[in-house]
């Protein structure tokens, strides 16, 4: 009896963040998931970058985290203002945990045009 054990690479789906395998978030959703983070009391904040680059290194900070943010249409203007600053670039939102120091939620809101 023959045995063959194969082992090997398979192909991975390149993928971006949390929801990476999911069917696109719908506005609503995004909006549900913004409105988890200020709910649990953790801090917003949004980055982006080129899709080129956007595995190699750590991404650009669209300014400085939202400390004390309790507004989601804040949240949105700014996602909608870093999205205009940067058409083709990729966009995610990410919510810190203060209490345990680490992030709580990341994920692509806008996907670059260059992937």
């Amino acid at each position: 009896m023959t045995q063959s054990n194969q082992s090997g690479d398979f192909q991975t789906a390149n993928t971006l963040e949390t929801f990476g395998f999911l069917p696109k978030l719908t506005q609503e959703e995004v909006y549900s998931q913004i409105a988890y983070v200020l709910g649990q009391g953790w801090t917003p904040a949004i980055e982006h970058e080129h899709p080129n680059n956007s595995t190699d290194h750590y991404w650009t900070m669209w300014k400085l985290p939202f400390f004390g943010e309790q507004s989601l249409e804040n949240v949105v203007a700014e996602l909608e203002a870093c999205r205009r600053a940067y058409p083709d670039h990729h966009i995610r939102l990410l919510g810190y945990d203060n209490y345990t120091q680490s992030q709580g939620l990341a994920f692509v809101v806008y996907e670059g045009s260059g992937r």
